[in-house]
């Protein structure tokens, strides 16, 4: 039983971070603009919608700040174990060295959730995006060219059209394959074409705040708190809406806004100083984008009365309301910029994570840690990945699924909350550039927030997450626990 929780030696993540053969090319602001890439994407362009019009009015801005600050909890533990273990793993990694390999196994196996799950929900909302994008230039595409077989259906029946034979969504599967070729070519590459679009969606939210806030009539704001309402819901649990509860209920849902700064620290096998610029990049992108959010929420809800507000793309209809079309174009372009980085950055983080469990012996070193001889980066699973997301964003219903990937996210945050504690309290000796103040405070905090957050997700979602951890441990019997390096290392000193 005690071999399902030995723990990897400090002393091995150190030999590995010396035999790395990744280029190490990212500074403090490649990797803070990482993780700026991975957190802005459709979440700023649809959450504020059905966050402010259902669920907090405009006290919108207050949710935000109680999810920016749940998630600061878990940024800054991710933090400190970036200072002390600056490898490629991430959570799992982290797990690995504290709580022990069968936990690291099953953090890194819903990881798969956040990254590659999350990837596949960001390709389908690229490609509606994109749709969206080519009808301002009075381009349509067919509806079974852009959407899976149960969505086309769906919308056809809607329309008083035919059903069609087949459908595919090309858009999504392009995407995919564009974004594939972009990271088997290099971390230089990927990097400076996140730089870019990074630059281009900041540029635009920048413009949604200042432009909108000329349009800001301050009685929209009143009152910031509207009274709650209850309701019950389908599933027979009481919704609340408005009031501070339903402030609360709005901050489990743009909370899912914030996910991606944990993609900073999947990066630090590449990052030049990673002890110091990885603890940076994670905590400067969150604050970053939580003074961005909370902004662009206060315009939003200032320019249009929060019951008005348009819930499948609020933005672009405020400015759209206001006469002002033209900025619709920029909008829709910035979402579909953002949606390209958030997509790039997870398939980015997915890879390394399964670079790591490879390394470790837990997952196939011939296709996982496999190197390309010129570009030195694992091109073997990173065209799996590409491979995988491409079918099943093509041809799969994702709306309901896209939950999984907040599972997989809130499990890795909560974990990393306490192997942050259980580290400082074990080993108080280690060096550790970077510190979490509090830290029994703050994990204490963080790992209780991620457990709440987990409390509103779907019975049926929580079924389907059992499901994917139960064939998870199937797995580590039957291929990783007896292939583990430190297995093959406790056999050969017996």
């Amino acid at each position: 039983m005690s071999d399902l929780f030995r723990k990897k030696p400090i002393s091995m993540f150190e030999a590995d971070m010396k035999k790395s053969e990744l280029k190490r090319i990212l500074g403090k602001w490649g990797l803070t603009s990482l993780g700026i890439g991975a957190i802005i994407g459709g979440g700023i362009f649809t959450l504020t919608g059905i966050a402010a019009h259902d669920y907090a009015g405009p006290a919108l801005a207050l949710s935000f700040v109680i999810a920016g600050i749940g998630c600061l909890f878990a940024s800054l533990c991710y933090a400190e174990f970036a200072s002390v273990l600056p490898v490629e793993g991430s959570a799992y990694a982290y797990a690995y060295g504290t709580v022990g390999e069968l936990f690291a196994w099953f953090i890194g196996w819903n990881l798969i959730l956040e990254y590659m799950m999350g990837a596949t929900t960001v390709a389908v909302a690229w490609s509606g995006y994109f749709v969206k994008l080519l009808h301002l230039f009075h381009i349509d595409f067919p509806i079974w060219l852009c959407n899976d077989m149960v969505t086309a259906t769906e919308k056809c029946a809607q329309m008083g059209l035919p059903a069609p034979d087949w459908a595919f969504n090309l858009p999504a599967f392009l995407i995919t394959w564009l974004v594939t070729m972009i990271l088997v070519k290099g971390i230089k590459e990927a990097a400076s074409t996140n730089n870019i679009i990074v630059i281009i969606k900041i540029a635009v939210v920048l413009f949604v705040i200042i432009v909108g806030a000329f349009y800001i009539n301050t009685d929209n704001w009143t009152p910031f708190i509207p009274a709650e309402v209850t309701t019950i819901g389908e599933d027979g649990k009481e919704i609340v809406s408005f009031g501070f509860g339903g402030v609360l209920t709005a901050a489990t849902i743009v909370f899912f806004a914030y996910i991606g700064f944990d993609a900073v620290s999947t990066q630090a096998g590449e990052a030049i100083n990673p002890k110091k610029d990885v603890p940076f990049a994670i905590v400067a992108s969150l604050v970053v984008c939580t003074i961005l959010y909370i902004l662009v929420s206060l315009v939003l809800t200032g320019m249009v009365k929060y019951d008005q507000l348009d819930k499948a793309a609020p933005v672009a209809s405020a400015f759209s309301g206001i006469g002002l079309n033209w900025a619709v174009f920029l909008i829709t372009i910035a979402a579909t910029a953002g949606l390209t980085s958030v997509m790039l950055v997870m398939m980015l983080g997915q890879t390394r994570i399964f670079l790591g469990m490879a390394k470790d012996g837990l997952l196939p070193r011939g296709m996982f840690a496999s190197l390309h001889p010129k570009f030195k980066t694992p091109y073997k699973s990173t065209l799996l990945i590409g491979l995988i997301i491409s079918v099943v964003a093509s041809v799969t219903p994702i709306d309901k699924v896209s939950e999984m990937c907040s599972m997989g996210t809130l499990l890795a945050f909560a974990m990393v909350c306490v192997a942050v504690m259980i580290l400082r309290y074990k080993r108080p000796d280690l060096e550790r550039p970077y510190k979490t103040p509090a830290v029994y405070l703050i994990g204490t905090l963080g790992v209780s927030f991620n457990l709440f957050l987990m409390y509103f997700v779907r019975a049926e979602t929580w079924f389907f997450f059992l499901i994917w951890g139960g064939l998870g441990i199937i797995v580590y019997f039957l291929y990783s626990k007896r292939n583990s390096n430190l297995n093959k290392l406790e056999s050969k000193n017996e």
